[in-house]
């Protein structure tokens, strides 16, 4: 059950991300996201020795971390938010479908991919309010979209197939992956000869807020959530993320709560219980 709290913290953080980026959207987004990485690195200085480990461990970590980020942030310059977003969020799915793919001993049962389909389309009603219009004169954004979801479902199962790391060394990855970032952002604004924007005191404070929560604990918690449980299961549960984000959104009185989100909220929560079907099974008594 450790592993389950552990992703549900991780869900909840990240359920915070839409509501905190919306208010930094005058800034480019690798600045964004390299900025609060560093601050995610800086939140693991004090288990710097964990840092540490084989440089494939460290490749996937960086990789991971800084190619999701990447991807996704390329997507959206190419092709309608709404639609990016409805296709990153397949991550969870690829998680449940790909873990026999990646991991030994993990065999896909029916209900696992029950749990996550009905996820999958609550996610979509969610993210579209249930009007989808993908336009192929959009392809390489969605396609991008698509590299980024298979980036972090991949990273999230690697993560369990390399040699066991502590979740400290998670630290190193955000804080090489904000260096990556920021180094993005100095080439493309010296290619495109665009000034670097001043930061207001209240982007600094988002900032610090983004790198605390969602681009920085919420990534420890994850790992050790992922080192302790069934990827199938953690990968049904993330479907929350969009139900709480949405959530979180209408608290703040940025949407209203229509009868396409609450159907979809309904989808999510079935989907997320069919696939933890593992977790109510009683397990054989040792005698």
């Amino acid at each position: 059950m450790a592993a389950v709290l552990l992703s549900l913290i991780s869900i909840f953080i990240w359920s915070t991300l839409a509501v905190l980026g919306s208010r930094v959207t005058r800034l480019p987004p690798f600045l964004s996201v390299g900025i609060a990485l560093l601050v995610g690195g800086l939140l693991g200085l004090f288990r710097v020795k964990d840092w540490k480990v084989p440089f494939s461990t460290f490749a996937i970590g960086v990789g991971g971390i800084f190619g999701y980020h990447a991807l996704l942030f390329a997507a959206f310059r190419l092709a309608p938010a709404v639609e990016v977003n409805l296709l990153q969020y397949l991550w969870p799915l690829l998680i449940v479908v790909l873990s026999p793919v990646f991991l030994q001993g993990h065999r896909l049962a029916p209900h696992h991919v029950a749990g996550s389909l009905l996820g999958l389309v609550g996610a979509g009603l969610v993210i579209t309010g249930g009007r989808p219009s993908l336009d192929l004169a959009n392809l390489p954004g969605y396609l991008l979209a698509l590299c980024a979801a298979f980036a972090w479902s991949s990273y999230s199962l690697l993560t369990k197939r390399v040699r066991p790391f502590p979740t400290g060394a998670v630290g190193g990855f955000c804080l090489a992956s904000g260096l990556l970032s920021l180094l993005c952002f100095a080439l493309d604004s010296r290619l495109s000869g665009a000034p670097w924007p001043a930061v207001a005191m209240r982007e600094w404070g988002i900032l610090l807020l983004l790198g605390i929560g969602p681009m920085g604990a919420a990534f420890y918690t994850w790992d050790a959530a992922l080192k302790r449980g069934d990827s199938r299961v953690i990968g049904a549960l993330a479907y929350l993320t969009p139900l709480l984000s949405t959530l979180n959104l209408v608290l703040l009185g940025r949407k209203q709560l229509s009868g396409i989100s609450a159907a979809a909220m309904g989808l999510i929560i079935l989907g997320a219980g069919v696939g933890s079907l593992d977790l109510f099974r009683r397990k054989p008594s040792l005698q």
